[in-house]
């Protein structure tokens, strides 16, 4: 009782402004030290696990606090100098400062953490998180937003939770053909007379300009992002883009009004050349619009789809589920090692880009259903393996029931979250299905995410639970 009151005691006389010296343990989700001062959580940015740091409380709520690195009294051996000069001040990256090596480790134990602590999974072995082909330049696609400075336009990216602008001229997790399109972007709008969009008044015309690049076939696709349809000069601009990059293969305008963080709105209209561009993965051919999501790291997600592929066991007889399919892209590459493939997914425009893409690659085993996946699965009566590659929020626990009554051989999940799998995991779990294998992925270097591929099978019949309850 004296020790709980003295916990108490300590975490009231915290006062914001006060300096405390902290044992970093671990990293939190979002790539900030974690650590304890008398059982009172403390998160740091910058900090690493390992280290002892002096830092200042500059948040502090009822279960926890944030401090701010003032520096290191005890360095972690992992610690290296980061590439990126923005790195402390830009968002889009959070663990440049630590060893490669060691991030893949940190990401492992991430999961692991999740799958006890969460999911109460204690016997299962998480293997390796799998590197990425390159920790750097890695990235197909980059969204910046546009600003005033020095009375012309500048792209950035926003600061580390906020939405102040950082002025950027190279990213350093951005692949390189993609950069060289950035690179002369940026030039040809400086010299434009295009008004950057305020975001606090409403005034100006650019807000977002995106850029994706198809890695293996060496295409660009550039989007400007506008507050209305005009100004009459973009199309010559646009032609201005295309002749400047050889390899931007279209220039697409997006028209968004609305005065919220949402960067593309919902009309689109071509300046110059194509309205898509065209990305190979493992010897398919996709077509990659605006709209369309596709992995951010195409590298990286060969492998990935390789152990998913592996993980099913296809023997060319089966049936596949593919869950929260997207444009297709899972559902065309295991449709070469199945009977059939059922993608679903409720977004129109990705089933349009599903439907495109097996026509392109002469896919005729694969059906495309453009609907809620916990609505559609009630219409289906037999499938012998499911695929679940569902959004961060995880699977709605309706979806996973009616997947167990279909009692599939196996099932293979994808996921970007570890917390949202681990509670998946738990739940499959308790209904029949063993875990056999946890492979993480490394698809977004230098920052906090870590992808997995879980295969479960059947191990007994899930429907003795139900009728036990």
């Amino acid at each position: 009782m004296a020790m709980h009151t003295l916990k108490t005691e300590n975490v009231v006389n915290i006062q914001l402004g006060q300096n405390i010296e902290l044992y970093i343990e671990r990293l939190g989700i979002n790539g900030e030290g974690v650590a304890h001062w008398h059982g009172f959580t403390v998160f740091i940015e910058g900090a690493l696990p390992g280290e002892t740091v002096l830092a200042t409380l500059y948040e502090k709520r009822k279960q926890f606090g944030r401090a701010k690195l003032i520096k290191q009294v005890v360095s972690s051996p992992h610690r290296i100098d980061a590439p990126c000069p923005l790195f402390s001040r830009c968002g889009g990256c959070q663990l440049m400062h630590l060893e490669y090596a060691q991030q893949l480790e940190t990401k492992r134990e991430r999961v692991v953490d999740a799958l006890e602590r969460i999911g109460k999974i204690f016997d299962v072995e998480v293997l390796p998180c799998e590197p990425s082909p390159s920790p750097l330049a890695y990235r197909n696609k980059i969204q910046l937003p546009c600003t005033s400075g020095e009375s012309t336009i500048r792209l950035g990216l926003y600061a580390r939770n906020t939405h102040d602008l950082v002025i950027v001229d190279k990213c350093y997790i951005h692949c390189h053909l993609g950069e060289k399109a950035f690179q002369k972007i940026q030039s040809i709008l400086q010299t434009s007379s295009f008004s950057a969009y305020d975001q606090h008044t409403g005034n100006g015309e650019l807000k977002h300009v995106l850029i994706k690049t198809a890695v293996y076939s060496g295409q660009v696709l550039v989007t400007i992002v506008t507050k209305t349809e005009g100004p009459i000069f973009l199309p010559m601009l646009a032609q201005q883009m295309m002749e400047a990059v050889p390899e931007i293969r279209g220039v697409v305008q997006n028209i968004n009004p609305a005065k919220n963080n949402v960067v593309l709105g919902t009309q689109y209209r071509t300046l110059a050349g194509e309205d898509f561009i065209e990305e190979k993965l493992l010897g398919l051919c996709f077509k990659v619009s605006s709209a369309s999501f596709f992995q951010v790291n195409p590298a990286q997600a060969e492998k990935l789809y390789r152990k998913a592929l592996e993980f099913a066991a296809l023997t060319g007889n089966e049936t596949v589920l593919d869950a929260y399919c997207g444009v297709g892209t899972l559902s065309l590459i295991f449709a070469s090692q199945a009977k059939e493939v059922i993608g679903v997914e409720c977004v129109p425009e990705a089933i349009a880009d599903a439907q495109e893409n097996a026509r392109r690659n002469g896919i005729r085993n694969v059906h495309f259903a453009c609907t809620e996946a916990e609505e559609w699965i009630s219409t289906f009566t037999e499938i012998d393996v499911a695929v679940l590659n569902p959004p961060r929020k995880g699977c709605e626990r309706q979806f996973l029931e009616k997947v167990i009554l279909l009692q599939p051989r196996s099932i293979v999940y994808i996921s970007c979250d570890p917390a949202t799998l681990a509670r998946d995991l738990l739940f499959l779990s308790s209904k029949g299905y063993k875990i056999d294998a946890v492979q993480p992925f490394d698809m977004f270097p230098q920052t906090a995410h870590v992808e997995c591929v879980v295969r479960m099978s059947l191990h007994s019949t899930p429907r003795a639970h139900y009728e036990s309850e």
